[in-house]
């Protein structure tokens, strides 16, 4: 067997695929981006075989790089709650994916809260959301003829996009997810772990054939032979915070871990104990075969990297994302300009897809040095927000916050989130640690290495300690929660 795990990372706004060795070293990657499509302000389409495509070409640049023959698994992480259906019969997608982003079922949800919070939330640890894949579907059956038509006829298939990938990297003779995944649809029982029919009726899901729950640890199938040229064991399948929280090495609550990608994901993992919270999230974080379901505290932050993105694709205002940092450093403050950037509503803590993007504090002094610092500090207390909104009891165990993702790398960023948190913040190593966590998972499933191997090897880059003077932290952020509240309802 060789010693080598190609993970396959899918992510928002492209695919990622590494290879990493039994030292948890990346030795070959590739990474290709897809179109995001924006059909009426607040909707967000991905389309499926664009986000297939860039993968196979993502796989095929790294089996240049490695030999094949050493790979020993194959891992899939991905972009959870985006919701894929398509013909089980001819494999061709009736409608784009509808991305986790999009708010075109904001209506429905808020007409369904409004009758059945609790019920759903004790039964799936969810607010009712339009983040979530199930009014997703709803919203296909209704508006898209061909998939009523293919359901009546039982040949319609849902699945999140790592089912996607698992269908199209097995030639179709797979259809399934894994309980991260599956929990992040509104209609997956976390109590009773498995799908629940009475949450597919009030969802209006009926006549969706719904993929096979099996353990995220645990082989889902083999890879057709013409992608890696033999068929290679799929060993592992998480959705993308919840490989973050494995890849940090989050397997106690002390472990709390933010990812700072196109949203912002913070998890802590509480073992086999499942609590719920009203502000944050309880979700799957993970499964390993003939074991309990693992649960984790989760707060879901909609636009963090995403923010830096729009500055740049939208406004111009920078060519790169690498520019933020030097721009944020050339001011000596904020000068009182905050920015909420509540583009497609308000995620946890606040739950408000009302809200809108909202710069405030302007005047004729303002640079758009100052509102690239905005959209910077806002993921800084974002995440404050969230970490406030954990059970004391979990906040008394918090120690550092560990973290990953693009925007890690901007050190400006993490010395002001330590200092709004008042917590050490430890940038991993890896900045993939999605693909890392996936990848490590992977190879504990086949046998490659033991938990503990992983967790000693796993390296830090940096530490960034608390500097800021616990008032000048706690007055930053009491003005963000100004402006936040300035941002609500405006839609």
């Amino acid at each position: 067997m060789g010693k080598t795990v190609l993970a396959l990372d899918l992510g928002t706004t492209g695919n990622r695929a590494i290879a990493f060795d039994a030292s948890f070293r990346p030795v070959a990657q590739a990474y290709a981006e897809f179109a995001q499509h924006f059909p009426r302000p607040g909707w967000v389409e991905h389309d499926p075989f664009e986000i297939w495509d860039s993968l196979l070409t993502c796989i095929r640049l790294v089996t240049r790089q490695v030999d094949v023959a050493n790979i020993a698994a194959v891992a899939v992480t991905n972009q959870r709650e985006t919701a894929v259906l398509w013909d089980r019969e001819t494999g061709r997608p009736v409608h784009n994916a509808i991305v986790w982003q999009c708010r075109r079922t904001a209506e429905r949800c808020a007409e369904l809260k409004a009758r059945h919070a609790d019920e759903v939330h004790r039964k799936t640890g969810l607010v009712i959301d339009a983040y979530f894949s199930a009014t997703k579907i709803a919203w296909m059956l209704e508006d898209v003829p061909e998939a009523r038509a293919l359901a009546e006829q039982g040949r319609l298939l849902f699945g999140t996009v790592d089912t996607w990938a698992i269908w199209n990297l097995t030639g179709g003779r797979v259809h399934a997810t894994d309980p991260s995944n599956a929990s992040r649809t509104l209609l997956y029982n976390i109590v009773e772990g498995q799908w629940d029919e009475c949450l597919v009726a009030l969802f209006g899901a009926k006549g969706v054939r719904l993929p096979e729950v099996k353990p995220s640890l645990s082989v889902f199938g083999t890879t057709q032979r013409e992608i890696l040229g033999r068929e290679v064991p799929i060993a592992t399948d998480l959705g993308d915070q919840q490989a973050a929280l494995f890849g940090q090495g989050g397997f106690s609550p002390q472990n709390l871990k933010n990812t700072y990608g196109t949203g912002l994901f913070l998890l802590v993992n509480t073992g086999t104990r499942l609590a719920l919270s009203d502000q944050l999230l309880t979700t799957v974080a993970w499964q390993k075969e003939g074991q309990p379901l693992q649960y984790a505290l989760e707060g879901s932050v909609f636009v963090g990297g995403a923010a830096i993105q729009w500055l740049r694709d939208a406004l111009k205002l920078i060519a790169s994302a690498s520019e933020s940092e030097a721009m944020a450093q050339s001011l000596h403050d904020n000068e009182g300009v905050y920015f909420v950037p509540a583009l497609v509503g308000l995620g946890a803590p606040h739950w408000d897809s009302t809200a809108r993007g909202t710069f405030l504090g302007l005047t004729r002094s303002t640079r758009r040095e100052h509102l690239v610092r905005a959209a910077l500090e806002a993921m800084a207390y974002q995440t404050r927000d969230v970490v406030e909104a954990l059970p004391l009891e979990v906040r008394g165990e918090l120690r550092v916050l560990q973290a990953d993702g693009g925007a890690t790398a901007n050190d400006w960023l993490m010395q002001f989130q330590a200092d709004i948190l008042g917590l050490p913040v430890e940038r991993s190593a890896v900045a993939e640690t999605t693909a890392l966590g996936a990848a490590a998972a992977a190879g504990i499933a086949v046998g490659l290495w033991d938990e503990a191997g992983f967790l000693s090897r796993r390296a830090v880059d940096r530490v960034f300690a608390p500097a800021m003077p616990r008032a000048k932290a706690d007055a930053l952020h009491a003005r963000w929660r100004e402006a936040i509240s300035r941002a609500r309802a405006w839609a």
